[in-house]
């Protein structure tokens, strides 16, 4: 498997039972590969399918066709997973940073931000140097570290969301319009993250609303606004 994902002509359609059993074709036929180093926007119209994309790909949502994720040095299709399969490649190979932060109340911040590395058998000092670095960076005052993020201003959680998010280097990162609430100096902390994820060979999916953020940060471009969704370019 030469690139770290390819998708094939992956569909998600959803029935509205409560509009009289409406089907909504939302994913047609995508189709794209992603190489190391390379980032690809989705691009497209508000209810074109992006964030739905995103969560297909992470396996929130159930699609048909095929996405083969390099895991562990081989191929393994995703449609279909055990759930096993499923929590080993979040854990090791695919990296997801949402909209929204979603944790376990009352855990510490810095224990939020951890929790990745943790996860792969780092050294508890490792990872806390880590997660140190990371929230300075995106001016997370210490004061807060100790704290439970559910209690965080909106771009403050966005902004612990992305430290967990680039807390540990994934073969696949996900991201989800992921400086939507930030001001611009946080905006290029997350540019400066992206490039680091890049040069370290991830290959990045994402939404970004943002014009400029989006053409700093694009390689290539999936064009979710055709009536057959075109082959990534």
């Amino acid at each position: 498997m030469s690139s770290p994902i390819e998708v094939r002509d992956l569909r998600k359609s959803f029935t509205l039972h409560q509009q009289h059993g409406v089907t909504l074709d939302v994913l047609r036929a995508v189709s794209f590969t992603v190489n190391s180093g390379e980032c690809l926007v989705l691009h497209g119209r508000s209810g074109a399918g992006k964030s739905t994309l995103l969560r297909c790909l992470y396996g929130n949502y159930l699609a048909t066709g095929s996405i083969r994720l390099c895991h562990r040095g081989e191929p393994l299709e995703l449609v279909g997973a055990e759930p096993r399969q499923l929590l080993a490649v979040r854990r090791e190979s695919l990296g997801y940073v949402s909209q929204f932060l979603r944790v376990i109340p009352r855990v510490p911040c810095l224990e939020v931000v951890m929790a990745p590395a943790l996860a792969r058998g780092w050294d508890r000092e490792q990872a806390r140097l880590r997660a140190e670095s990371l929230l300075t960076r995106l001016n997370i005052p210490e004061r807060l570290w100790q704290l439970a993020p559910g209690t965080f201003s909106g771009g403050e959680q966005q902004r612990v969301n992305l430290a967990r998010g680039f807390m540990v280097q994934w073969p696949v990162l996900l991201l989800d319009e992921p400086t939507a609430s930030l001001d611009e100096a946080n905006c290029r902390v997350v540019l400066e993250l992206i490039s680091e994820a890049k040069a370290a060979g991830a290959a990045l999916i994402g939404i970004f609303h943002d014009r400029a953020i989006r053409e700093a940060v694009a390689d290539r471009y999936l064009d979710m606004t055709a009536e057959e969704h075109r082959h990534a370019c």
